[in-house]
């Protein structure tokens, strides 16, 4: 039987469930339901964003559950979202805040991140384009949008702010610069992308590491058909069979057993479920260890365009992009 606790403690003192519901690629008609399921069998933390275009029908279904006399009562449940890269002007900070708080119909996020550390050019079109289909780009620094996230949390608006995205130099250039230090982290982090060194520095700095696409996000629209697949890898499988579990559950014990939030995305009611069984068992030294030597530096989330009918990393030549360092 596992001893660990079920959540992470941020410096703000809030406690942050160590399994949340990611809700990226969640088409609207079923994020809604596939929220609810997962708050009905025990889930209290949802990981949002203003560019993944449901925060609406996610609210629509906080405004009839949550409540003092409802299922889910406001403070027992962890609500994050980020801050989208056509609003890094401080100006655009608040408003764009206030939206995803009236979208969700919250008064407050538990936290609110920063999405990436690049900016787009300001304007309606979240994904402003170039006739030639490159990305129309701001070089706004992020570390004066961040002191207007700070000024949130001082309004009240949001109880704790943190970096999606940002590598350990970045990281080092908000604290450097922060009155109100971040207090998580979001990236991509799974058994072929293990972050070991980002994790050990974010720790060094009090900051709580959450890991998206846990399961390897093999339902992303630039699949590559000759990418490793992370659910079938061999010594996942072993593991899983020792303690009669999925592949699924290992990857996300992995995660929690070293301090990891994770966020894994269903929509699906038995895997939602499944997600969050993972404090019935743990993994022993040797097999935690099993686990971390997949590393690989595998990255699946890299934004790719075509140009010149090459597929190529989107945003590599921005001088805020975050992943031309090793981490």
């Amino acid at each position: 039987m596992s001893t660990i606790s079920n959540y992470a403690v941020l410096n703000t003192g809030q406690k942050m469930p160590l399994i949340g519901l990611g809700t990226w690629k969640s088409a609207p008609g079923e994020v809604k339901t596939a929220v609810e399921n997962a708050l009905k069998i025990g889930y209290r933390h949802v990981d949002c964003a203003a560019v993944y275009n449901n925060e609406a029908e996610i609210g629509d279904l906080f405004k009839e559950i949550i409540g003092v006399d409802k299922m889910v009562k406001r403070e027992e449940l962890f609500v994050t979202s980020k801050l989208w890269n056509t609003k890094h002007h401080p100006e655009d900070v608040e408003p764009a805040c206030r939206k995803s708080l009236e979208d969700l119909k919250l008064t407050y996020l538990d936290l609110y991140l920063i999405h990436w550390p690049y900016a787009f050019q300001k304007g309606d079109s979240s994904f402003p384009k170039n006739p030639d289909g490159t990305m129309q780009y701001d070089y706004i620094d992020y570390k004066e949008t961040w002191k207007a996230m700070e000024r949130l949390v001082e309004k009240g608006l949001v109880k704790a702010i943190g970096l999606s995205n940002f590598n350990r130099q970045q990281i080092n250039d908000v604290i450097a610069a922060a009155t109100i230090k971040p207090a998580a982290l979001q990236v991509e982090c799974h058994p072929y992308l293990a972050q070991n060194e980002l994790i050990g520095h974010c720790q060094k700095h009090g900051i709580i590491v959450t890991a998206y696409s846990p399961l390897g996000s093999s339902d992303r629209m630039w699949k590559a058909a000759d990418e490793p697949v992370l659910l079938e890898d061999a010594n996942i499988k072993t593991i899983a069979n020792e303690h009669g579990k999925s592949p699924a559950q290992v990857l996300l014990r992995w995660q929690v057993q070293r301090g990891v939030v994770a966020i894994p995305k269903s929509v699906n009611a038995a895997r939602i479920a499944q997600n969050l069984q993972v404090f019935d068992f743990a993994l022993t030294e040797d097999e935690m260890k099993t686990v971390g030597n997949l590393n690989r530096n595998w990255r699946y989330i890299v934004p790719k365009i075509v140009v010149d009918n090459k597929s190529v990393f989107r945003d590599a030549l921005h001088p805020h992009y975050p992943f031309n360092d090793p981490y």
